[in-house]
């Protein structure tokens, strides 16, 4: 299970923790508490174009992460526009940025850490930081034209 601890704007830090990440690195930017992934301009990651490099491994940890649904809300969280960002480096160490519906979702529990074990399992993927953030905050413009469908947004 991740640690989630609160970050200068009392947003929970969720982050990797497993006994194949721990492995004593000092160049592991995982380690340095004062990582902060970059911002999108409010953009989820679904409105954004795929990557060029690693195009292949990052469709994969779309689907991975579309398998995951809010439990009171019946769209992925990919689609909900939830993942803001998926970052994919050389050595295919995966950061990914992402928020829920509102602070107090009653899933805070349970989708930061599933979003990240999809990840971390997606083939190809070596290790996974994942932060949490609520800056920009969610809102449905966010979310996927398939999910505002799905919810009567449309």
């Amino acid at each position: 299970m991740p640690d989630t601890k609160p970050d200068t704007d009392a947003a929970p830090d969720t982050t990797s923790d497993t006994a194949s990440d721990t492995a004593s690195n000092a160049d592991d930017p995982r380690l340095d508490d004062s990582r902060e992934l970059e911002r999108p301009e409010t953009l989820p990651a679904h409105m954004q174009d795929a990557p060029s490099e690693h195009t292949e491994l990052y469709n994969r940890i779309v689907e991975s992460l579309s398998d995951i649904y809010d439990p009171e809300i019946p769209v992925n969280i990919f689609d909900l526009g939830l993942i803001y960002n998926i970052d994919i480096h050389n050595d295919t160490h995966v950061d990914v940025l992402m928020t829920l519906t509102a602070p107090n979702c009653p899933a805070a529990g349970i989708l930061p850490g599933q979003a990240e074990d999809a990840v971390r399992l997606t083939e190809g993927v070596k290790s996974v930081y994942l932060e949490l953030t609520f800056h920009p905050p969610f809102s449905p413009q966010m979310m996927s034209e398939e999910a505002q469908l799905e919810l009567g947004f449309m």
